[in-house]
């Protein structure tokens, strides 16, 4: 075989491998419009005038990495951040080193740090956003979501309720005690406020599932992970919690079968919890 047949058969198979590629390709918009809370439900074809197909790319954020420090004086994004199918988000404070904002897939971050709409009265002091697991995510350009924001009253709903979201999540965090039972049981609850608010939980079983490190919940709760490991223990001997089957090969797996019963913790600052200290 010649030199050039054997280019020629080389060139086909290239030509080959990429049209299969492009055919095993997920169609972005669509995920965004069954898996976003910013997107979910939306028209295909009227969301494809302002966010077309083939502009969406899928970005992976490797984890402990900083993605970028928000509310830096006069420094902005100039992209939104969607979470497809996997990752964890979290944002830290300083000087303090606590998380004091965690996004799951389905979610978005960087809205407070969008020169528009809220995110110009929303200042704060300097705070790390990262990827703790490797995350996958689309960008959003800055002046679409601002003609969305203009055009579209369901979108401008949904984005004023992720600020919203924020807000009570750090409220919840501020009724953290110095009460093991208390502070973990205030993080659930306001994770299970954002998360059925965003529409991402609970399951088809009423089950809330979190991705939830020790060490997450530690620096969230300001407590030791040798005590948050002992408090999660104690709320799966008493049925608030159940232990994950199977599928979690990383032990981070938190799930909350009893979420009216994390409010009776939740609320026991001075009524202790009978369970507490562990025996």
């Amino acid at each position: 075989m010649s030199l050039y047949a054997i280019m020629e058969a080389r060139l086909r198979d290239v030509i080959g491998m990429a049209k299969r590629a492009k055919v095993l390709e997920p169609n972005l918009l669509e995920l965004l419009i069954q898996q976003n809370f910013l997107f979910r439900g939306f028209a295909p074809t009227e969301l494809a005038n302002d966010l077309p197909p083939e502009s969406l790319k899928v970005e992976k954020l490797f984890s402990n990495r900083p993605v970028f420090t928000a509310y830096l004086p006069d420094e902005f994004l100039d992209v939104l951040y969607v979470i497809l199918n996997e990752g964890l988000v979290i944002t830290r404070s300083t000087p303090l080193d606590r998380i004091i904002a965690i996004t799951y897939p389905g979610g978005c971050f960087g809205m407070r740090s969008l020169p528009f709409s809220y995110g110009t009265a929303h200042r704060a002091f300097p705070s790390q956003v990262e990827a703790y697991k490797t995350t996958e995510v689309i960008k959003i350009p800055l002046d679409v979501v601002q003609r969305l924001y203009e055009k579209n009253g369901e979108f401008r709903d949904r984005y004023r309720l992720l600020f919203e979201l924020r807000t009570k999540f750090q409220y919840h965090l501020l009724n953290c005690s110095s009460y093991p039972p208390q502070a973990v049981a205030a993080l659930l609850r306001a994770l299970i406020y954002q998360e059925r608010e965003l529409g991402n939980q609970p399951n088809s079983q009423q089950v809330y599932s979190f991705d939830l490190p020790v060490d997450v919940i530690a620096r969230a709760c300001q407590l030791n992970q040798r005590t948050v490991e002992q408090v999660i223990k104690g709320m799966q001997q008493i049925g608030l919690l159940q232990t994950a089957k199977g599928h979690d090969a990383s032990g981070d797996l938190v799930q909350v079968i009893d979420p009216e019963g994390l409010k009776e913790v939740y609320s026991a600052t001075r009524d202790k919890v009978s369970w507490w200290p562990l025996r």
